[in-house]
């Protein structure tokens, strides 16, 4: 009997890899598909060549284990190098935007390119990517900043 046993718990344990691996990898549920064939092979082979009362026992098993191995195959994901990180932090060395575009607020500079409204201008021997507030402002022609709008700076011809 015990020989018996020996390939339907290979079979579940298969299935429960197959999950888990269905949860890393996206399969458009074709790697669901294989796990479910496995566990009720595996079943099948328990009520066919054990007996009743152990196909009960492993359906069982399976009603309790099934949730307990999703609920930690989850959190396992969430902390895997496999997931997004949840939040973008400047600790972690994201901005999205330069913290010293209020600097520039009222003054002069140059079109480095043509503004078609974007480009970019000198201002205070700095790079900056601003935009016009409509207008086409050829290159080299004197900026002012108008206002920083989040990470926009507008700017008009002088």
């Amino acid at each position: 009997m015990m020989s018996k046993l020996i390939v339907p718990v290979v079979l579940q344990l298969l299935g429960v890899l197959v999950v888990i691996a269905e949860i890393v990898i996206p399969s458009a549920g074709l790697l669901a598909i294989l796990a479910a064939g496995l566990i009720g092979y595996s079943i099948y082979l328990v009520f066919t060549e054990i007996s009743s009362s152990a196909g009960m026992a492993f359906i069982v098993v399976d009603i309790i284990a099934f949730p307990a191995v999703l609920m930690i195959g989850l959190k396992l994901l969430v902390k895997s190098p496999v997931t997004l990180k949840t939040s973008l932090s400047k600790a972690d060395g994201f901005s999205s935007q330069p913290e010293a575009l209020s600097f520039f607020n009222g003054k002069a500079g140059a079109a480095v390119t043509d503004l078609r409204p974007a480009g970019t201008a000198m201002i205070e021997n700095k790079r900056v990517d601003v935009v016009s507030r409509g207008e086409y402002i050829e290159k080299g022609a004197g900026i002012v900043v108008l206002n920083i709008e989040g990470n926009r700076v507008v700017v008009k011809k002088k």
